[in-house]
């Protein structure tokens, strides 16, 4: 599964939960986003569907509200206190099946923070982090709703909705935490049958769990569902026109969402930008050369300094990421304690997890200097494996939130599988071995956990135009390890009126992450309208 998730661990704004960003992420390396993950294990292989220029276009739908919807569409929302501060929650519904709104509803959560000033309002600007998994409603609780530019604040009501099968709106369930922990410890890079055979159990039990407790569900958590419930808000709130900034996986949500209503878009913000015209195994592969890019960039820094745990001062990528590798083949032969009161050792897998956690940002890179030499040199693996939990949303206790089980049933609905058995991936291997020698195999046998989902892939790589949108910002950062930023330059030029910004520099998503050039152009732009000169690019 991808690696693209949303913010979990960042300061306010950032978008990775966390799909980061959704992850975006994969599910056991990570918290994937984008992974295409599909029907059962004996679905038709999946070859890699043609890029932008043969893919199908996303369709809009009719302009007027079907009747069969008016009651969703008039509904009124009873707003309530939440807890939190200057934060009201409401629960909204919404059709189960779209194609049969009368089959029942899905609930779900929403939260707002009433705009703080006295100018005159905008309407909302409805926030999603990523994932898909990620809670769009703690964001909103814990980041945007107070770490967004207080000028941005005062002019919107800042909204979030949790979509479905996430967190609180009617949660995807499937494994418990003494099972989660079982499954993020299963060897990632299998050396014999045995070991393949192991890990393919698990995605198989992964799998059944999640049709065993959410079976009625699964069918209905995909991003177009997300994205029609979006509309139903849009116009429960009042706003004739949809503000939206997205990150990560927000980005495709935001741009299926535009593409099935582009005459609603309003002021758009499409930040760490995926493309949808790409097919889960080409999404995957150029993932795992973006993961790649971004480890190279944290090599070189470490490289300059006498506190590099991978090498002395001095030494190369490429002797850092071989020393790296070693490592991993060490811990993959012996974990390491970690103090952890549950007896967890650091395996290979949580390791290279922790590794892969910390390319979101680079102000993570010390923490992750720290980690390793703790690992590599005093037999601690404790720092690694707390970047692990954090990636996968594991707490003290042992319990895990839904972020995994959500992330793998939204992106084995959304597409095709990117492998359908172990000989595709052991076929693939070489190519992803080309773009990453130090993440390949991890992540090539990561894009196998869809393949035995009990719901069949219901959507296809298509291509997102939405003529009749007004501008929509599409934000790229050269060197992100999780949406590569040749996704957002693809996803600009497919958009009839996409327009892109370009952050140089390391780290998933670019607004609110120390910018002053990217936070500029993206304020202008929600708060008069005014989208960014065309090829801007800050640093």
């Amino acid at each position: 599964m991808m690696h693209i998730r949303r913010i979990a661990r960042q300061a306010p704004i950032r978008s990775r939960t966390h799909a980061r960003t959704t992850a975006a992420a994969l599910l056991s390396a990570a918290a994937l986003l984008a992974s295409g993950c599909s029907s059962s294990g004996n679905a038709s292989a999946s070859t890699p569907a043609s890029t932008t220029a043969g893919a199908a276009q996303l369709a809009a739908l009719p302009r007027s509200t079907p009747s069969s919807l008016a009651r969703y569409y008039d509904q009124k929302l009873t707003w309530r206190d939440c807890g939190v501060p200057g934060f009201q929650c409401a629960t909204m519904k919404a059709p189960l099946d779209y194609a049969d709104p009368g089959a029942g509803d899905v609930r779900l959560a929403v939260a707002r923070k009433k705009a703080t000033g006295k100018a005159k309002p905008l309407g909302s600007l409805l926030v999603n982090p990523g994932g898909p998994g990620g809670s769009a409603v703690d964001y909103l609780q814990q980041y945007a709703g107070i770490g967004y530019p207080a000028e941005v604040r005062a002019r919107y009501d800042m909204v979030a909705v949790d979509p479905r099968g996430v967190a609180r709106s009617e949660p995807v369930q499937c494994l418990n935490g003494r099972q989660m922990d079982a499954f993020t410890e299963t060897d990632m890079t299998p050396d014999d049958q045995k070991e393949t055979a192991r890990l393919v159990a698990e995605y198989k039990a992964f799998a059944e769990a999640c049709g065993t407790h959410s079976a009625q569900l699964l069918r209905h958590v995909s991003t177009v569902d997300s994205a029609r419930d979006m509309d139903i808000l849009r116009a429960v709130l009042g706003d004739p026109k949809l503000n939206y900034v997205g990150a990560s996986y927000g980005t495709f949500l935001g741009a299926t969402y535009a593409g099935l209503f582009p005459e609603r878009v309003g002021r758009m913000v499409l930040d760490g930008a995926m493309d949808p015209s790409l097919s889960a195994r080409e999404l995957n592969l150029q993932q795992t050369a973006g993961f790649e890019t971004a480890f190279r960039s944290f090599a070189e820094d470490c490289a300059k300094r006498a506190d590099c745990p991978l090498g002395p001062k001095g030494s190369t990528p490429t002797q850092i990421a071989d020393n790296l590798r070693t490592f991993f083949l060490k811990l993959d032969a012996h974990p390491v304690p970690t103090g952890d009161p549950d007896g967890r050792k650091l395996t290979e897998s949580l390791a290279t997890t922790g590794v892969i956690a910390a390319m979101y940002d680079q102000a993570e890179w010390e923490q992750l200097r720290d980690a390793l030499h703790a690992a590599m040199k005093d037999n601690d693996g404790a720092g690694l494996l707390a970047l692990s939990d954090s990636y996968y949303e594991r707490d003290s206790d042992g319990r895990y939130s839904n972020l995994m089980s959500a992330n793998a049933a939204v992106n084995c609905l959304d597409l095709p599988p990117a492998f359908t058995g172990p000989a595709q991936v052991e076929k693939a291997l070489p190519a992803f071995e080309k773009a990453s020698p130090v993440f390949g195999p991890n992540l090539a046998w990561a894009s196998l956990n869809c393949a035995y989902w009990p719901v069949r892939a219901m959507g296809e790589p298509h291509r997102i135009e939405a003529k009749g949108a007004g501008p929509i910002v599409v934000v790229g950062t050269t060197r992100d390890p999780a949406t590569p930023y040749p996704w957002a330059r693809s996803l600009a030029r497919q958009l009839s009126s996409g327009r892109l910004l370009t952050y140089v520099g390391d780290g998933h998503t670019a607004y609110g992450r120390g910018s002053a050039c990217i936070d500029s152009a993206i304020n202008t732009y929600l708060l008069d309208g005014t989208p960014p000169a065309e090829g801007k690019r800050c640093s």
